[in-house]
């Protein structure tokens, strides 16, 4: 099944080049994460309609409408880069055409990813390795003093997991790793070809 196929199913545009580097050394270039990723990761990784997903680097909002239309969860994007933004609104609202009602279910949001205010109903975060570690662990004591604020079970998804990531939360959190999806055949010769879920509570 090819990516394009998805995007028609979803009615949005997310196939195709993407726009450039950040200027910051700190942010990485967008990617997309594969559909095909996605479909094997939803295959041995459950999310309920009652979840709230971040996608932090969301792009264009492929993940964000991808986890909507097959799991009707609320998702919200960050995204920094305005273009980027601007085409996950657009992405956004032509969705909508498709799956009317469901305005209050999808957000975007533009702002640096350390920015975003965590919401007690926030617990999936999506992760793929869109910023260096130091940013990382900013989101993450962020997340956890929202925990603090309002217990609740949390769970990160990395795709492509950087090496400083996983060393990062298995050596000074308490998070612990719930599951690892590995992406056949490509693992075999690349081994980032994984998600890596850890859970907190």
């Amino acid at each position: 099944m090819n990516e394009q196929y998805y995007d028609t199913l979803l009615n949005i545009k997310t196939v195709g080049n993407q726009k450039g580097f950040n200027k910051s050394l700190h942010y990485h270039r967008y990617e997309p994460t594969p559909y095909s990723a996605l479909d094997t990761l939803f295959n041995q990784y459950e999310l309920k309609s009652s979840d709230c997903i971040i996608d932090f680097g969301c792009g264009k909002g492929r993940l964000n409408f991808y986890i909507h239309y097959f799991f009707n969860a609320s998702v919200a994007g960050v995204e920094m880069n305005e273009v980027f933004y601007q085409e996950a609104m657009e992405n956004r609202k032509n969705y909508l055409k498709k799956k009317k009602n469901n305005e209050n279910r999808i957000h975007f949001h533009r702002c640096l990813a350390e920015e975003y205010q965590i919401e007690p109903s926030d617990n999936r975060f999506y992760f793929f390795n869109p910023f260096t570690v130091q940013i990382f662990m900013k989101i993450i004591k962020n997340i956890l003093v929202s925990v603090e604020k309002s217990a609740r079970e949390i769970e990160l998804v990395l795709y492509y997991p950087a090496k400083d990531y996983i060393y990062f939360l298995e050596n000074h959190t308490s998070f612990e790793l719930k599951k690892e999806v590995r992406l056949q055949p490509f693992y075999e010769h690349n081994p980032n070809e994984r998600f890596l879920i850890y859970r907190w509570g």
